[in-house]
């Protein structure tokens, strides 16, 4: 992949990691210029969307502010984790679970 690509995707990649709501939003975009680069992170943002908020309920269910401050503290990480490569211009997957979310959101991008 060349650098103009990286560089044009980079902004939806970033937005990607914002939310939900810019998850959707960089996929909005990314579906008239189809760049490679920010699909990769578009399916990282959303997978770990999606993630955050199923986990989330569950987190939720306890009343112990030892594992809310754990799911906070560990999902805050891979999302500053994902910003800081795609604004770094890198494709590297989440740890432990992108590659999941490149092949469940396989048709994001194409």
């Amino acid at each position: 992949m060349d650098s103009h690509t990286i560089e044009q995707g980079k902004t939806m990649a970033i937005i990607s990691y914002l939310t939900i709501i810019g998850s959707i939003i960089a996929v909005v975009l990314n579906s008239d210029k189809k760049n490679e680069f920010a699909a990769f992170h578009i399916r990282q943002g959303l997978g770990l969307c999606i993630t955050y908020l199923v986990f989330g309920y569950f987190v939720g269910q306890f009343d112990s502010w030892m594992i809310s401050s754990a799911f906070w503290i560990g999902f805050g990480i891979l999302f500053f984790y994902g910003v800081i490569m795609a604004a770094s211009g890198k494709m590297q997957e989440m740890p432990l679970i992108g590659a999941y979310f490149q092949k469940l959101f396989s048709n994001i991008g194409k």
